[in-house]
């Protein structure tokens, strides 16, 4: 998996994730509902690619997928109080467990995926070879 799709799938997941609150609230599903909710965690979820991509990680390991779930969560807390909305315990609870399951399950199932993958050989190097003689042939 590329790191764009990966990062679009935070960013849709965090979407969904603020769908899932908004329905289960009983608020409308408009644009501007959505993209007032979603904003703060987006902003979170994208500081946390900026250092991946700075740093050069793919972003789909199991640890990664830990670091966006904090920064999406905490950054996306304070982002939402800094805009002068509500930040309730529950809702903190809720969504650190929603968010966990979304941003770290899709990675989760990955790392599935692939540890269940037959493992490919290595083409093996003559001049890597302990015996000297294809050492020297393969100059």
């Amino acid at each position: 998996m590329g790191r764009i799709l990966a990062i679009v799938s935070d960013l849709a997941l965090v979407v969904v994730f603020v769908m899932i609150g908004r329905a289960s609230h009983a608020e409308p599903l408009d644009m501007e509902g959505i993209q007032r909710t979603a904003l703060p965690f987006l902003a979170g979820t994208l500081m946390a690619w900026i250092g991946f991509l700075l740093k050069r990680h793919t972003g789909t390991t199991l640890m990664n997928g830990v670091f966006v779930w904090g920064m999406t969560l905490v950054l996306g807390i304070l982002f939402r109080l800094l805009l002068g909305d509500t930040a309730e315990v529950a809702f903190i609870v809720v969504a650190a467990f929603v968010l966990a399951v979304l941003l770290i399950g899709w990675r989760a199932v990955l790392h599935l995926v692939r540890r269940n993958q037959p493992k490919r050989a290595k083409a093996k190097d003559p001049r890597r070879s302990g015996n000297p003689a294809r050492r020297s042939a393969g100059r």
